[in-house]
């Protein structure tokens, strides 16, 4: 079933000499074309409507498909491994309830701009429209999640559609697309002759070099700034242009920040890096942001999470330059004054390079002066919490000790979605990019142990913990089976406060404390039900055993550790910016409430 250049050679032959070339099923090139496009791992669950697709799988050794336990899990663990490592990630699913089981991984991989392709099956094209057994209109509910979507009536078609799902999810701004196959068109046979090396697109054509006049002006102004700051998202990472960010903030020496989705695009143990910015950012990130004179944009699209009232936000003048790959981001909440549609690498490139061809440089003495109103805003501290407490658990220090353990070795951090979601965020100090895996635009629950599961196969040598909470990882602890069966021995930190504790939170804050259905009163044992997948299970309740249980998860290299740390639940996320104020309206702490 692998592709092989002799067969290329051949099929090119045949066609040539007036030969029949090769006839195969749909389902067959299918596989083909995975093959073709460099496909490692296809994460899927069997039905009815996709059996001839495994048939197919079932003839091959080049892809190790992986088996699931839910749908949803399987296009997790697929958008993982594409976060992890810039592929593409492939998921396959059948009809019906396959499909709309999918849907929550979808929609998580477009918010976030994650290339990849969801095959999905279809009931026989002559059924289709008809109410048929596990039939769903799969284009109509995926319209609005995905980047684009086919339907392929045709087993002709599908060399071709495939050809152009990846390129689509990879190029441009990144993102899913779906391909619904029916029945009947992965069973067909026609004719093969090769998958094509590329395939025309008129009405998809991405920028990817930016506007020279518009470097030039983005260049002036960023040099004759006084209070200059570099915010920077999601795009950079996905980009892969971490490596000129990091140049373009050495050379001009000026402060910079991350999005949740951006951390690890630039060093956060350099001194330049201010820390994560937004609702639940520093307070230093947050006022910059606010006072700055030229923002230099990159790669982020000033989302409600990140700037809080646009109102406020516009209170200020400055000068907006945004730098981004999609001309819709732009402009789309806050009015920029140079825009610069490109590849984000591309654009910082030439911007670099200009920097180095003029002479002129900013102004020492203004950017002194800022840096030093910067400084009094860090030495606030405003993410101390109580590190004397040796009576419970603080969800801080687990993230501190994680974090010490790990900061020199390849480690990757998933995380699932609330208060510890948060933690990680402030305490981990990711140094690299696309280490810290988390859905940032859906905020799914669930997603920590498929995630850290897909990376785990792409890294097999690197650590993966997921951190998770006792709520988030039983949406998908199911696949804790997934893992023994493929042995990837990822190591779980559930910092377990007996809460929804951002739902708690909010409900203190917002609510005078009706914590209305926010408390989970018949939690499992979690040990024993790790010991029931065939995993460890660890129980930690006392803060000096923290660093003792990190250590020996870490030293059980091979085995997937689940660690139940019993953290105290009355602790929140500060800084905290609530909904409709400005960045820098920020509770600091319970003090401020």
């Amino acid at each position: 079933m692998d592709i092989t250049k002799a067969e290329l050679a051949s099929a090119a032959a045949a066609s040539t000499a007036g030969e029949a070339p090769q006839e195969l099923r749909g389902a067959e090139i299918l596989v083909k074309a995975l093959q073709a496009e460099g496909v490692k791992y296809v994460w899927g669950y069997p039905g009815g409507a996709v059996l001839h697709i495994y048939d197919a799988f079932y003839k091959q050794e080049s892809i190790q498909h992986v088996l699931v336990r839910h749908e949803q899990a399987a296009v997790h663990a697929a958008d993982g491994y594409a976060r992890a490592t810039g592929d593409v990630g492939v998921a396959l699913v059948t009809s019906g309830p396959g499909v709309t089981n999918a849907v929550t991984g979808i929609a998580t991989a477009y918010m976030d701009s994650i290339p990849m392709v969801i095959i999905t099956g279809q009931v026989p094209t002559p059924a289709i429209g008809l109410d048929a057994f596990q039939e769903c209109d799969t284009v109509g509910i995926t319209r609005p999640i995905v980047k684009h979507n086919f339907l392929v009536k045709d087993v002709r078609q599908m060399a071709e559609v495939m050809k152009k799902a990846f390129h689509i999810a990879r190029s441009g701004r990144p993102g899913p697309v779906v391909v619904d196959i029916p029945k009947d068109v992965s069973f067909n046979k026609t004719a093969w002759t090769g998958y094509p090396e590329a395939v025309p697109m008129r009405s998809y054509n991405p920028v990817r070099k930016g506007h020279g006049g518009q470097i030039r002006k983005a260049l002036q102004l960023l040099l004759n700034a006084k209070r200059p700051y570099i915010y920077t998202g999601g795009g950079v990472l996905l980009g892969n242009a971490t490596q000129e960010l990091r140049t373009l903030v050495d050379t001009l020496g000026y402060p910079v920040t991350n999005t949740l989705m951006g951390l690890g695009a630039y060093p956060a143990s350099d001194r330049k890096f201010l820390g994560m910015l937004g609702m639940h950012g520093t307070i230093e990130a947050n006022n910059a942001m606010q006072n700055c004179d030229v923002l230099l944009a990159v790669g982020a699209r000033f989302d409600d999470r990140v700037i809080g009232n646009p109102k406020h936000f516009a209170q200020n003048e400055r000068k907006i330059i945004h730098i981004d790959i999609d001309p819709s981001s732009i402009s789309k909440r806050v009015k920029v004054d140079v825009p610069i549609v490109g590849d984000v690498k591309d654009v910082l490139t030439e911007l670099i390079n200009m920097v180095r061809e003029t002479p002129q440089r900013a102004d020492e003495h203004a950017l002194a002066e800022w840096w030093k109103t910067i400084e009094g805003w860090r030495a606030r501290d405003c993410l101390k919490y109580d590190r004397s407490n040796g009576q419970v658990i603080k969800p801080q220090k687990v993230i501190e000790t994680l974090w010490n353990m790990t900061k020199d070795t390849e480690t990757y951090i998933t995380s699932d979605v609330g208060q510890h979601q948060m933690w990680a965020a402030q305490f981990y100090r990711f140094d690299e990019p696309r280490r810290w895996i988390n859905s940032g635009g859906l905020g799914t629950m669930g997603v920590g142990i498929p995630y850290a599961m897909g990376i785990k196969l792409a890294k097999p040598d690197a650590e993966v913990f997921c951190i998770t909470g006792e709520g988030s990882v039983q949406m998908c602890i199911q696949e804790l089976s997934t893992c023994l069966q493929y042995n990837t021995p990822i190591k779980v930190v559930s910092l377990n406060n007996r809460y929804l504790g951002m739902v708690r939170q909010w409900q203190e804050i917002e609510y005078s404390g009706r914590y209305s259905h926010s408390y989970m009163d018949a939690l499992p044992d979690f040990v024993k039900l790790a010991e029931a997948y065939g995993h460890v299970g660890l129980l930690i309740e006392r803060p000096e055993d923290v660093e003792p249980a990190l250590r020996e998860a870490r030293k059980l290299k091979d085995r997937t550790v689940f660690m139940d740390f019993r953290t105290d639940p009355t602790e929140n996320v500060f800084p905290m910016v609530q909904a409709g104020k400005g960045i820098t309206e920020m509770l600091l702490g319970s003090e401020d409430l």
